[in-house]
């Protein structure tokens, strides 16, 4: 999708705020958020401005904030639970600017303008400034961690994960993860997650309507006998119609969507029931399920097809499966949920595992860095079937070890059965 307006570019390498480095376009900070819109470009017959002196008692620029997943970057696997580190309060260097440039930092020896009242949210950054309703500090500009940065549940069997990642500014990934009762009294589990279309406007608005309206929508099925595979149908026909709805509320376009409002919020879907015996798994877009046996003697397999560019190369035959996603448009979605999107055509499909195994469920900011069966099969922790939670800790530890360039969600569902002998991982119904 095209975005309505070109973002001014920086010709700053580093972000202002924090010394972070830039990409060509970028509109914020991918680690601070800092709003580069708002750093004229340096001009091109005179250097930038000398780095400001720090004033007498302030601290020395400390090293650029970083992230790690559950298991830390460098440290042995299964360290643990991992958490957003909260922001030095010395944290953005006091980097060159163009003259006439706002300072990003305020220092700790000038005055601050005025004290938050009692009550208000105040920036982790700066101590003193008050964060507005978009997320950031008025008095230093530092993005504030927000609830979505990351995320973890578990219920039962069940488990998910959700991060921001290394280099976006907000989490746009959803997810919704339940257990009900089918009439007969058996358990039925449902895991739903939702990449929002970053292009868009309002993406983690779009990606959160969706997860929970599809979830909604199969609780309500489920337990008054709704087939599981025509219920996933139905459940992504109400999250796109509530993916729609979000286009037709006026004046929601947020400071930083700016740029992209004229694109209705969108996103993609990928889910999964285990009921009885039946796996069942419903998509539209480029998120993936993938099975992985218990017995990794035998081969895992990817039960989605993307709804993007390369996977309509390689369906035609006019590229093989390298040279399509090794092409710049590889990643192109052709199918998504939202007001602007094509006839939606919702995928399912229905399998009767004859083996125990786990479902992973995933946004492509996870399958990026194990984009093959075997490579996620060999991502998947062993003990994943019996700690699920812990086993999708580790898979987006994975993803931010390979670069955290995206936001990244795994749900991972056991699924046990009665062994029954030799036969196919998977097989279709």
């Amino acid at each position: 999708m095209k975005m309505s307006q070109k973002p001014q570019e920086t010709a700053l390498s580093k972000c202002p705020g924090c010394e972070e480095p830039l990409e060509p376009g970028d509109l914020f900070c991918g680690a601070c958020g800092y709003d580069l819109s708002a750093v004229p470009p340096v001009p091109q017959d005179r250097p930038a401005a000398a780095p400001a002196t720090p004033p007498e008692g302030s601290a020395a620029d400390p090293a650029p904030e970083s992230r790690s997943g559950p298991d830390g970057a460098g440290e042995p696997e299964g360290s643990g639970d991992f958490e957003l580190a909260a922001p030095d309060p010395a944290g953005a260097a006091r980097a060159a600017v163009p003259a006439g440039a706002p300072d990003p930092r305020t220092s700790a020896a000038e005055p601050v303008a005025a004290t938050p009242s009692a009550g208000t949210r105040v920036c982790v950054a700066c101590r003193a400034g008050r964060v507005d309703t978009d997320g950031y500090c008025e008095n230093c500009g530092h993005a504030q961690p927000r609830e979505r940065d990351h995320m973890e549940q578990e219920l039962g069997s069940v488990a998910a994960v959700s991060d921001r990642g290394l280099r976006h500014h907000r989490n746009e990934d959803a997810f919704a993860v339940s257990t009900t009762a089918l009439p007969d009294g058996s358990p039925a589990v449902v895991a739903i997650v939702c990449d929002g279309v970053s292009s868009a406007s309002r993406p983690d608005e779009a990606s959160a309507a969706a997860a929970s309206a599809a979830n909604e929508a199969l609780l309500e099925s489920l337990p008054r006998g709704t087939h599981p595979q025509q219920a996933m149908h139905e459940a992504i026909l109400a999250a796109a119609e509530a993916v729609n709805a979000l286009a037709q509320e006026p004046g929601r376009a947020m400071e930083h969507d700016r740029p992209r409002h004229q694109n209705s919020p969108a996103c993609t879907l990928v889910g999964s029931i285990l009921a009885n015996d039946l796996l069942i798994v419903g998509w539209v877009g480029d998120s993936r399920v993938y099975w992985v046996p218990d017995d990794r003697a035998h081969p895992a397999a990817r039960l989605t097809e993307d709804d993007s560019w390369a996977a309509q190369m390689v369906a035609t035959g006019l590229m093989n499966e390298a040279e399509a996603y090794a092409d710049e448009r590889a990643h192109a979605i052709t199918g998504w949920l939202g007001a602007d999107a094509y006839e939606l055509e919702p995928h399912t499909a229905s399998f009767k595992p004859d083996r125990s195994g786990l479902v992973v469920v995933c946004t492509d900011g996870l399958w990026n860095y194990a984009e093959s069966a075997a490579e996620m099969a060999a991502a998947v922790p062993a003990d994943a079937h019996q700690r699920p939670l812990h086993g999708a800790q580790v898979l987006v530890g994975h993803a931010l070890d390979g670069g955290g360039h995206d936001n990244v969600t795994v749900a991972l569902l056991p699924f046990a059965v009665e062994p029954q002998g030799a036969g196919s991982a998977c097989g279709t119904t």
